[in-house]
């Protein structure tokens, strides 16, 4: 079992990612996110 490390898996695409990696490996996942709207 591997750990992989997602950045950003609080937004849109990364809580894609990270629920794709869930439902189909037996890995874990770590999660970090900064949690702000930082639009240009």
């Amino acid at each position: 079992m591997r750990t992989i490390l997602v950045t950003g898996g609080a937004g849109f695409i990364g809580s894609a990612v990270v629920r794709e990696i869930i439902q189909h490996t037996a890995d874990r996942v770590v999660v970090v996110d900064k949690l702000t709207y930082a639009a240009i």
